[in-house]
């Protein structure tokens, strides 16, 4: 009973933590704002995070893992580096659509914070090197080719939240960045545009308290 009760505190702790984070950026708000937004105690706060920094950390790892817990699964269905690149970005940018508290919560915090050392960077590299490595991407150099994507990631999401954007703004994205490394124009189109697996809500602790579109 005890540690369920600890889970629930912690949960509620990240999950009001998630609308803070989205107001006000991950360097301006100070440990009373989450005190006062979970309604709990500072003595509370203390019992699950030293800092402000700590909480941000913990909240981006545990909302990546949700996350790509559901569009890995369906990344790893393909074989071809292009195709798992492209289906996982759509997938990735859908769900910020989907979840636009946690879509203005990664355009207020950056990849900084929401990328490095988490899932998505994992997996993306993984992804960007096989088709390095197997000359798929006619490309020397995975981290460039990895730096481009997730800037477009996060500058995609940012422009179809905040900003009236080109129709299938993702796919025209990723159109480009497989054209970028050494697809031809036709087959680039084509998989950027390919239909998309149906990928179902996100079922973590945090995302199953938030409100989709």
């Amino acid at each position: 009973v005890g540690q369920a009760r600890r889970e629930k505190t912690r949960a509620l702790l990240m999950k009001s933590a998630l609308a803070v984070f989205a107001e006000k950026g991950p360097d301006l708000p100070v440990i009373e704002d989450f005190i006062a937004a979970a309604g709990v105690a500072r003595g509370t706060f203390y019992n699950y995070f030293s800092t402000t920094s700590e909480l941000l950390a913990a909240l981006t790892g545990a909302m990546s893992d949700e996350v790509l817990a559901v569009v890995d699964a369906e990344v790893l269905k393909f074989e071809d580096p292009a195709t798992r690149i492209c289906t996982g970005t759509r997938l990735y940018v859908g769900m910020a659509c989907r979840y636009p508290l946690w879509g203005t919560f990664l355009a207020r915090i950056g990849s900084r914070h929401a990328v490095r050392g988490k899932l998505l960077d994992t997996y993306l590299t993984r992804d960007v090197q096989t088709g390095v490595t197997s000359g798929r991407f006619s490309v020397p150099n995975a981290v460039v080719v990895r730096d481009i994507i997730l800037g477009s990631i996060f500058f995609g999401i940012e422009t179809i939240l905040t900003e009236p954007s080109i129709e299938n703004h993702v796919e025209e994205m990723m159109y480009v960045v497989l054209h970028g490394v050494g697809l031809s124009k036709q087959e680039a189109r084509q998989i950027a545009f390919m239909p998309l697996p149906e990928a179902g809500p996100v079922s973590g602790p945090i995302f199953s308290a938030l409100n989709p579109k």
